[in-house]
């Protein structure tokens, strides 16, 4: 078995891993093997990530003949208990099976319990179509990042190049072998600002600035919108936009904005206590009954649930859940929801910082 270390030169992530996890206690993972499954491949090569001393570096254990599975293993538990979480990419549906089977294969007393995890690939393939990925594979996501590697492998075509390896050890294919997991490992480092992304939608964003802008449609008509400029918890490293029904996003670096529409009209708020107010269909109102008592009994009716409203003509903003109230509607059937632009509430930025993060909780579902 054959370890080697190297450090990073010059590199420092461009992401702040430490509001998840304390950086000098993270270990980075990848490992390289002969097949999907341990039972029947060989696990010839793992790499580490770690931190020390305000520097990245890379560990490699690197089996040189197919019985040092067993000393790859022991070396990196061995090292790998000082540390508590564990980052990698698509890791636990690889990675961490693979080497907990063959460690049982191998009858070594192993296993991740004690740790825990972050795997990149499960953070960020829901937000796949967001970004506009075709997939996410770590070199996808490199390219999307605008990152380089040195290395032109495949891990599937390193499996024959081990192979023969193995029979005849040469210092041209161990440098591809090492190369490959190297680039994987440090590309892992590159690509954490991806979870940029991840962050947008599990953290809170704030409304920085808030205006209505008019403008007009191609058929001349003029129409009143939203905007919203929204400051990120994390810089996006790529600009990205999106565009779901009449809302519309786009955020680059540590702001973005979003544009919503302005409906100007007459909407319905409903009671529900309906029981306790009458019906007026002349005036198409509900009033309460220790008011609407004194309305002569051939101008009012029991109200129900789709009659119990008062209309009031204004500006609205549309949501998708009862995120603001009051809340408005249609009809009583309709399921869009609106809530009042009122004077008050222009002036509410904490209301607007929770309407942004609603907003971005919408185009998530939709995408």
């Amino acid at each position: 078995m054959k370890s080697v270390c190297a450090k990073i030169e010059n590199f420092d992530i461009a992401y702040p891993l430490e509001r998840h996890l304390p950086l000098d206690k993270a270990l980075f993972l990848d490992i390289e093997t002969t097949g999907f499954t341990a039972k029947g491949a060989y696990l010839y090569l793992i790499g580490c990530a770690f931190y020390s001393g305000e520097s990245w570096y890379i560990r490699q254990w690197f089996a040189e003949s197919y019985e040092d599975e067993k000393a790859v293993l022991e070396s990196f538990f061995d090292f790998a208990k000082d540390y508590r979480y564990l980052i990698h990419f698509n890791g636990n549906n690889f990675d961490l099976p693979f080497i907990t089977q063959k460690c049982q294969l191998l009858d070594l007393p192993y296993n991740f319990d004690e740790y825990e995890g972050l795997d990149i690939y499960k953070r960020i393939s829901p937000y796949k179509y967001f970004l506009k990925l075709p997939n996410c594979k770590q070199k996808t996501i490199e390219v999307f990042l605008g990152l380089d590697r040195e290395d032109t492998f495949s891990g599937g075509e390193l499996i024959g190049i081990y192979h023969d390896y193995v029979k005849n050890p040469t210092e041209y294919a161990q440098d591809c072998l090492l190369l490959h997991n190297f680039e994987d490992i440090k590309g892992m480092l590159e690509i954490l600002p991806v979870l940029a992304y991840y962050d947008l939608f599990h953290s809170e964003v704030k409304a920085r600035k808030v205006q209505a802008n008019s403008y007009k449609d191609i058929s001349g008509g003029r129409h009143q919108e939203l905007l919203m400029t929204i400051v990120f918890p994390v810089p996006l490293p790529q600009e990205i936009s999106c565009a779901w029904g009449n809302l519309y996003f786009k955020g680059n670096g540590t702001e973005g904005q979003i544009r919503v529409p302005i409906y100007e009209e007459e909407l319905k708020y409903f009671y529900s206590n309906y029981k306790d107010y009458y019906y007026l269909p002349a005036e198409d109102v509900a009033l309460h009954k220790s008011v609407a008592s004194f309305v002569d009994k051939d101008h009012r009716i029991q109200a129900t649930s789709a009659t119990c409203y008062t209309r009031k003509f204004s500006s609205y903003l549309p949501q998708w859940d009862y995120v603001i109230e009051p809340f408005f509607k249609r009809e009583y059937k309709s399921k869009e929801l609106f809530f009042e632009v009122t004077d008050e509430l222009k002036r509410d930025r904490p209301a607007f910082t929770k309407y942004a993060n609603h907003i971005l909780s919408v185009l998530k579902q939709n995408y």
